[in-house]
């Protein structure tokens, strides 16, 4: 008997211990009573009835990754590619997850392949190519609604890969090839004329600092011209005008000294004096006729001082040679 009493103890517990559920955080466990639906359990400590109760499902509440392989799709322009797509998901209602689909994953990978399909199917490859953010969108907003009666929110939906056939790939690259080619050429063009463009530019002022130069030059050069003639003109009329003082303040002193006949006479002789030199080509007559005989006699006067002045000798040679002419020879005390 203690031995039965003790394995009777023992499977009781063991049977309580069964009973006894904690449900780890992010979790949610589907509990049946004889088959039905009883309840959901969150996360905590929960008991059930043994032999009656059963969990029949785990559900895990996190946000989860399913990555499906390559599909075969057809684009509008009939070019066939691969595209692999990446699927963000979590459950949002465990109960619907647990009871609404027969397997949920497999159901999400057929939507997703025919919803590709379906938006590939209305773009051309070019579209197809450039078109991704587009057509994560419209997937995302079509499984949402398809997968909300699974208790299952989809919240992004990422292309992963798009394939195109081995042809369609050498042509892209073919033509990324010469396209970069031709940028590169418009580039170089570009840079040719811009270079052109500077180098013109920079003749041109060249040409222009040196006119501005040269114009500068000029105008400096004629205003040291002006300013040279300006200041001989200057220093010419200041000696005329010292000259013409020099001549007044002469006639004035004569003026002032009360000046005779002699004194006029003696001027009057310097003044033939220069007639008689030889150079003077002017005779000025007085303009009385009474006074040409005291012209004359002034003439004489002065031709005798120029003689005087160019030496004795020279009289004597005429006095002395009879077919001279020359009258006026002096006597023998006057040589």
């Amino acid at each position: 008997m203690p031995v039965v009493i003790g394995i009777l103890i023992v499977v009781f517990l063991g049977v309580l211990v069964s009973c006894i559920k904690v449900v780890p955080q992010a979790n949610a466990y589907i509990v049946e009573r004889l088959g039905a639906y009883q309840s959901t359990w969150s996360v905590g400590l929960h008991l059930k009835l043994p032999f009656f109760d059963k969990v029949a499902r785990r559900v895990n509440l996190k946000e989860q990754v399913a990555d499906f392989p390559p599909q075969p799709v057809i684009t509008k322009d009939n070019v066939t590619m691969r595209i692999d797509t990446v699927v963000f998901y979590q459950i949002t209602d465990p109960k619907l997850y647990a009871y609404g689909v027969e397997n949920p994953m497999q159901a999400i990978e057929n939507l997703t392949a025919t919803t590709l399909r379906n938006i590939i199917g209305d773009l051309e490859l070019d579209e197809t190519l450039t078109s991704r953010e587009t057509i994560n969108t419209k997937m995302r907003a079509t499984l949402d609604v398809a997968t909300d009666p699974w208790g299952i929110k989809v919240n992004r939906v990422e292309l992963k890969n798009i394939i195109p056939p081995a042809e369609i790939q050498n042509a892209m690259e073919k033509q990324m090839k010469a396209e970069r080619e031709r940028r590169e050429a418009v580039t170089r063009a570009e840079g040719d004329k811009k270079a052109r463009i500077l180098e013109a530019e920079g003749n041109k002022e060249s040409a222009i600092l040196n006119a501005e130069a040269e114009k500068q030059a000029m105008i400096l050069h004629a205003d040291a011209h002006k300013q040279k003639m300006i200041l001989e003109a200057e220093g010419q009329a200041e000696a005329i005008l010292k000259v013409q003082q020099a001549k007044a303040d002469g006639l004035k002193l004569l003026k002032d000294a009360g000046a005779d006949g002699a004194v006029l006479k003696l001027k009057s002789l310097e003044a033939f004096e220069k007639v008689a030199d030889g150079r003077a080509t002017t005779i000025l007559l007085p303009s009385d006729l009474s006074g040409i005989a005291s012209m004359g006699t002034a003439f004489t006067e002065g031709m005798k001082v120029a003689n005087n002045a160019k030496g004795g000798a020279g009289t004597k040679d005429a006095c002395a040679n009879p077919d001279s002419g020359y009258e006026d020879c002096p006597t023998d005390k006057e040589f």
